[in-house]
């Protein structure tokens, strides 16, 4: 399973600063929406030139121009881009041919659907790479959320998968064991006192 840390902060310094001290632990680098929106396109080119070895994840969250938005992230730099599943399916299918053009890959985030498992099916048959199953910062907040339903969700698609939405170190056991391809840690890495040790002991509780 790959370690995927999200970069939920708003400017390309402090991105470039908690990249440098997690990467030996990481496989994927994500740079958040918030962050692309605040800074543009340059700082996945400069996270990208920074890291060249790692996989440089857009969270574009694209709805719409699906082609032209990955595009334009793939000449940027960016491995991987986003697109929302609530999307049309010709948008999905624009952006996977655009990866294909550029040999990179789409990943479909399934925040807000409802019936996942299903949805992860259909978005795989259109060439997502892999789908991601998220509860976004909101729905984490709401009271009694765990993280089970995205879990179950993934085991169910029999897709390859990630998962984003709270998994930290008392969770990333639960994460491996219902057979996601990816473990997407934000706020347990970059909230954290020590943002190198929390992706060191990520990295070795996957291992």
């Amino acid at each position: 399973m790959k370690l995927q840390v999200a970069i939920d902060l708003l400017t390309t310094e402090d991105a470039l600063e908690l990249a440098g001290k997690v990467a030996e632990y990481v496989d994927i680098i994500e740079l958040g929406t918030p962050l692309i929106k605040a800074e543009g396109l340059s700082v996945i080119t400069a996270v990208k030139e920074a890291h060249p070895d790692k996989i440089v994840f857009a969270d574009l969250k694209t709805m719409d121009a699906g082609e032209l938005e990955a595009d334009i992230a793939f000449k940027a730099g960016a491995d991987l881009v986003t697109v929302l599943g609530t999307a049309d399916d010709s948008t999905i299918a624009g952006a996977v041919k655009a990866a294909k053009a550029h040999n990179k890959g789409v990943v479909v985030d399934l925040i807000g659907i409802a019936d996942k498992a299903a949805r992860a099916k259909e978005v795989r048959a259109l060439g997502a790479k892999f789908v991601e199953m998220h509860a976004g910062l909101d729905e984490q907040a709401k009271p009694g959320y765990d993280l089970n339903g995205l879990l179950s969700a993934g085991t169910e698609s029999r897709v390859p998968f990630s998962v984003a939405g709270g998994v930290k170190l008392a969770t990333i056991a639960d994460v491996q064991k219902a057979g996601a391809d990816v473990a997407v840690a934000g706020g347990a890495i970059y909230g954290a006192s020590d943002p190198a040790l929390a992706a060191k002991e990520l990295r070795a509780a996957i291992n």
